[in-house]
């Protein structure tokens, strides 16, 4: 059995990537970033805690273009019916600080993945 690829950290993603991590670092967060092999398959982008805003997992999306992986729509609703929150963080540009200042502030709504799915911005 050959091992799962890895995510890209190229295309549009990954550079929306890089810079929620750099915002949120900035602000004192600890980010993890998740590497999508076969053991985690499924697991949203980003682990990040915060030691007076507790933890957060978090889902990064080009908000141009986005879709759930057969993984994430198995592995997010098992995470959410044992109580763990999953936010989605989506950015048409990684440059864009409004836009990043903007969805930063979901992290302090409730768990917002659900509402993207069904909703995917790739083209068929």
């Amino acid at each position: 059995m050959e091992p799962k690829q890895t995510r890209s950290s190229k295309g549009p993603e990954g550079p929306i990537k890089q810079a929620i991590k750099d915002f949120l670092e900035a602000r004192q967060w600890a980010v993890i970033i998740t590497h999508g092999n076969m053991w985690q398959a499924g697991l949203p982008d980003l682990y990040i805690a915060h030691q007076n805003h507790g933890t957060r997992w978090v889902e990064v999306k080009y908000a141009e273009k986005y879709e759930f992986t057969r993984d994430q729509l198995r592995v997010f609703p098992l995470l959410t019916s044992k109580g763990v929150g999953i936010w989605v963080l989506a950015l048409a540009h990684h440059k864009n600080t409004v836009e990043l200042e903007q969805e930063y502030k979901k992290l302090w709504l409730p768990p917002n993945w659900h509402h993207y799915v069904g909703h995917s911005r790739r083209p068929f």
